[in-house]
């Protein structure tokens, strides 16, 4: 998928929605042993890239480097599903004391009453941390308004196809 039809996808108002929002990414890769996880984290968009932080001793660290392509899904539970499909390529960069990014993730979803005692408890934690960098290569946003899953829409086709055109 072309960079600009990417960027059409995560700047449409229900992406930017759920970019903004405090729900977590669901992040797919691989691990070392080739076996796919997923697991929930809090993330940052800077208007390019996904930015997400992790410890040095993670597993998904040296993960991402042997397998870099991931995949993210930021989704609603209520009814109509909202989801925005993101893969990409991952890259990890060690970064001494905290990423601001993390900082800013976290204010997604730490309660600004607790920040100050959340990011001081942090910080005298990780002396580095590993940033993650996901470049987007390819976006798709799933709202069941006005976008569907590709295989839903052609069987609406064929349907109307079948129907002479009218459904």
């Amino acid at each position: 998928m072309d960079h600009q039809k990417v960027m059409n996808e995560l700047t449409k108002p229900i992406s930017q929605e759920l970019i903004n929002s405090a729900i977590p990414a669901r992040f797919a890769f691989n691990g070392e042993d080739g076996f796919p996880r997923v697991v929930p984290m809090a993330f940052h968009w800077n208007g390019a890239d996904i930015v997400m932080c992790t410890t040095t001793n993670s597993l998904k660290y040296p993960a991402l480097r042997k397998f870099p392509k991931v995949a993210l899904t930021i989704d609603t539970e209520g009814f109509p599903p909202r989801v925005l499909l993101i893969r990409g390529t991952a890259s990890t960069e060690v970064v001494d004391g905290i990423p601001q990014e993390y900082i800013d993730a976290s204010h997604k979803i730490v309660p600004l009453a607790g920040h100050a005692e959340w990011e001081a408890g942090v910080r005298s934690l990780y002396p580095q941390m590993v940033r993650i960098t996901i470049h987007p290569e390819w976006a798709r946003l799933q709202d069941f308004q006005t976008t569907l899953p590709q295989n839903v829409e052609k069987l609406i086709r064929v349907a109307q196809a079948a129907q002479g055109g009218s459904a």
